[in-house]
């Protein structure tokens, strides 16, 4: 089976190809909603509350991503550890799911920092999902209910969007002006062709 990550910067439409390549009978694994419901799990909300403060914490007890977006996206190190600390418990979670999902052509790990980590060779192929910055944006400011500058300071966290383009085997133009179920098809195809 082949492993082929799917990445992106933040508003670039990564989750809408999965659904297509979902659609198409690909199975997913979503690294981000993965390492979200980590933030659940007692032992993990205990250790990121010791290592950020409770004040990442609701009156619950439960991590509160707002404040947790907040202090980690305004502190380089505090996003490093944090990222350190998820990071590992996410990788076994994608090989425990690949372990469960052995007969397919190849699956889709969907994440945003698979060149910000240096994942690119867990891979076969690295396909990057690309749009220009201020359509992201505005996708962004419409979804998340964020301001601005809250979700610029994300994007500018991120890694060049040229840097992923370069180093991708296949990038997926989602500007609105290109249609992506056609460019996901033809990559769906070859990778099929190449799986055989």
């Amino acid at each position: 089976m082949l492993k082929v990550g799917l990445t992106g910067n933040i508003g670039s439409g990564k989750t809408t190809v999965s659904r297509v390549f979902e659609t198409l009978g690909i199975k997913v694994f979503n690294a981000d909603n993965e390492a979200k419901s980590l933030y659940y799990e007692e032992n993990v909300k205990h250790d990121i509350s010791k290592m950020l403060g409770k004040k990442v914490l609701d009156k619950n007890n439960n991590i509160d991503f707002k404040l947790l977006a907040s202090v980690i996206f305004n502190d380089e190190n505090k996003l490093k550890q944090l990222t350190s600390y998820i990071h590992p418990l996410v990788v076994k979670k994608y090989e425990n799911w690949l372990i469960s999902n052995p007969d397919f052509p190849f699956t889709i790990h969907e994440s945003a920092i698979i060149f910000e980590y240096s994942l690119e060779n867990k891979f076969d192929f690295v396909a990057c999902v690309s749009a220009p910055y201020e359509l992201r944006l505005q996708r962004v400011l419409k979804r998340d209910n964020s301001n601005k500058s809250e979700i610029e300071e994300r994007m500018n966290n991120q890694m060049d969007e040229t840097t992923k383009v370069k180093n991708s085997d296949f990038v997926i133009m989602n500007d609105e002006q290109s249609f992506i179920i056609p460019q996901v098809i033809d990559i769906y195809k070859k990778l099929i062709r190449i799986n055989k």
